[in-house]
């Protein structure tokens, strides 16, 4: 099964990601990590997008698509692909079409999760993770339960994406609904849609999105 998951930063799609593929044994494709891998190790994609992704625009489309195909060729998709972040227009759309056709593969759901955009940018700029294993926490919503220490492995050490602060975030969202927002027609016009409520609960929103799988719900 290949899923796409929609909604601005900071929606939780990498959260849900996590959950399907621990749960369904599916491989996410986040254009996001994915560049920013390629900008930290100094690659030629990474070059050319860093200066654009620091000041929160959208990487060019050929770029992300090259990424995303290159992925899609490693045995441990075929079990099903989430993607996450992608595609973001209405050309990665048609790019993602014919990168699915190449390989004999079909798009089976679009799920939006929908948000407040306020309550969202007061989300994103508190969050920060654990250095060492990755665990989110947030300065209001989830301290660790020992101030300064990780819960889960006990590190010392936190960092802050620095793209996590609120005038980049309104930017990004500003992209999200002129340019990906505009291309939820397109699936719709296949049956492919549902919407979820992404400011719910996270085990609420992982249920509904369960249901979405197993042919229980759709909007």
């Amino acid at each position: 099964m290949n899923i796409i998951l929609l909604g601005p930063p900071g929606a939780g799609k990498g959260t849900q990601a996590s959950r399907l593929m621990a749960g369904r044994g599916m491989v996410q494709l986040s254009t996001g990590d994915m560049l920013r891998a390629a900008k930290n190790a100094g690659t030629p994609v990474g070059l050319k997008a860093k200066p654009i992704m620091e000041s929160g625009g959208l990487v060019p489309d050929e770029i992300v698509s090259a990424i995303i195909g290159e992925r899609l060729d490693m045995p441990d998709t075929l079990n099903g692909v989430i993607f996450d972040g992608y595609p973001r227009t209405a050309r990665q759309a048609e790019q993602l079409d014919t990168l699915l056709a190449a390989r004999g593969r079909t798009l089976d759901h679009v799920i939006e999760l929908e948000v407040d955009e306020e309550a969202l940018i007061d989300r994103i700029t508190g969050r920060y993770t654990c250095a060492k294993c990755g665990e989110g926490y947030h300065d209001r919503y989830k301290l660790p339960k020992v101030a300064g220490v990780c819960d889960v492995c006990g590190s010392t050490h936190f960092n802050r994406r620095d793209d996590d602060n609120e005038a980049t975030v309104r930017h990004r969202m500003a992209e999200y609904r002129a340019k990906t927002a505009p291309i939820l027609p397109i699936y719709e016009a296949r049956g492919l849609v549902a919407r979820v409520d992404g400011m719910a609960d996270i085990d609420v929103v992982t249920r509904a999105i369960e249901a979405i799988l197993d042919g229980e719900s759709r909007a």
